[in-house]
């Protein structure tokens, strides 16, 4: 298929190992134990993930975030069985907060470049983002460790709170009602907030700058009834003819020349996976 060997020549122009590995497991049939073997080498001795396995996130050290990012390549390769999602759990039970959520940064960010946006107090509290992400997770592959149940006692709390919030609150508040076992209550939460998860959607396809599209928040379809068939369809045909170059870019600020690239390889593989869960490839 031309979209395919266009993002396959993007990947391998621009895209970093794991993402060229991604491409091949994932569309060429590669091997997926290489992708795991490349993940590992983002993986800190204290289980967390750093290296800038976020392209936003440079240093070295472990970071909640990157978690987040390594979750979602094992969950496309169906690996949570992989020891590292044991140490990566381990990692998070070390840097939780008080109130039982990761925070959003830790301060060590301070000490390593990194995208402006990421900034925090010397005490940062827990934040939906990533925990909400990070629970959804881990429910949807029936993980059991000792990190998930206070982890989702938080998300509940804090999600209960909302009354408006944010697209990348939004984003990982989706997951976890979509994917948290307890299905009357997350039903019941997300018919009390849909409207305000909708309010942080952009429905303009051609919306420039930093726009939050529905297939940002259903990447793959949901179970929750957050989108309509016609919008998602006039979306997925946006989403097909965005590919420039092979590949699709990122629309937020691209504040060092590297993770332009970074984060082009990375998404390219990404929107294949999900115009092929909406039947599309």
């Amino acid at each position: 298929m031309e979209m395919l060997s266009q993002a396959e020549t993007y990947v391998l122009l621009h895209g970093r190992l794991i993402d060229r590995l991604r491409f091949g497991a994932l569309f060429r049939g590669a091997s997926r134990t290489r992708v795991l073997d490349a993940l590992r080498c983002y993986q800190n001795d204290d289980g967390g993930f750093g290296n800038a396995l976020e392209p936003d996130l440079r240093g070295a050290a472990s970071q909640p975030e990157p978690v987040e990012v390594a979750f979602s390549i094992l969950d496309e390769l169906d690996a949570f069985d992989d020891p590292m999602v044991a140490a990566a759990c381990d990692y998070l039970v070390s840097v939780t907060a008080k109130d039982g959520g990761v925070p959003f940064v830790l301060p060590s960010v301070r000490d390593t470049p990194r995208a402006p946006w990421w900034e925090t107090g010397d005490e940062p509290p827990g934040s939906l983002v990533p925990t909400a992400s990070l629970a959804g997770f881990l429910h949807k592959h029936g993980v059991d460790h000792p990190w998930l149940g206070p982890a989702t006692d938080f998300c509940w709390s804090a999600i209960a709170d909302i009354s408006d919030t944010t697209p990348y609150e939004a984003r990982a508040v989706v997951p976890f009602l979509d994917l948290v076992p307890d299905r009357s209550r997350a039903e019941a939460e997300f018919a009390r907030l849909r409207e305000a998860l909708l309010a942080t959607v952009t429905f303009d396809p051609g919306a420039p700058g930093e726009a939050h599209f529905p297939l940002d928040f259903a990447p793959s379809p949901l179970r929750l009834p957050l989108f309509t068939q016609d919008v998602l369809d006039r979306h997925l045909d946006a989403l097909a003819a965005a590919q420039a170059d092979g590949g699709w870019r990122g629309n937020w600020l691209m504040w060092t020349p590297v993770v332009e690239h970074e984060w082009g390889g990375y998404l390219t593989v990404h929107r294949l996976r999900t115009l092929r869960a909406y039947g599309r490839l």
